[in-house]
């Protein structure tokens, strides 16, 4: 079956991630993780829905390594890509992108740790523009009356 709201809307968007730490673990994977997580994307921890992965800030003729891509948050459960290939010389400041997130991660998106919400930008004919600015710390503490 073909649910209408994700197979329209999701493939029209993409999250990009900046790469923080890389930790190889010998003869199994390299872990690489990232600036979000399931604060932004929870559909990987909740549905154990699989997603691809590139990086986009440059090119590179690196030999691929098979990566395991993590969140920020402390749950074992945070994982955004549980298997791909990205270069061997990938390193932190690097921009991956992760396609295919446009049906649900934005309305399923949390403050989960604090996290601030990333911001929504529309790309129409080469421009960009933001239509959801990115949270700011007044905006989570609003609410707070204590």
């Amino acid at each position: 079956s073909v649910e209408p709201g994700r197979a329209i809307v999701g493939p029209t968007a993409f999250t990009l991630y900046e790469v923080g730490t890389i930790k190889p673990l010998e003869g199994l994977r390299t872990y690489v993780s990232v600036d979000g997580g399931m604060s932004d994307n929870i559909r990987t921890a909740l549905y154990d829905a699989e997603y691809s992965v590139a990086l986009v800030s440059r090119t590179s003729d690196a030999e691929p390594m098979l990566v395991r891509v993590v969140g920020k948050h402390c749950e074992s459960g945070d994982i955004v890509v549980k298997d791909a290939f990205l270069p061997a010389d990938l390193a932190p400041g690097d921009l991956i992108a992760v396609p295919a997130t446009g049906a649900y991660c934005r309305s399923m998106a949390s403050n989960y740790n604090h996290a601030l919400r990333p911001p929504v930008v529309a790309v129409r004919d080469g421009e960009a523009r933001v239509i959801v600015r990115r949270e700011t710390e007044e905006d989570l503490l609003r609410l707070d009356v204590g």
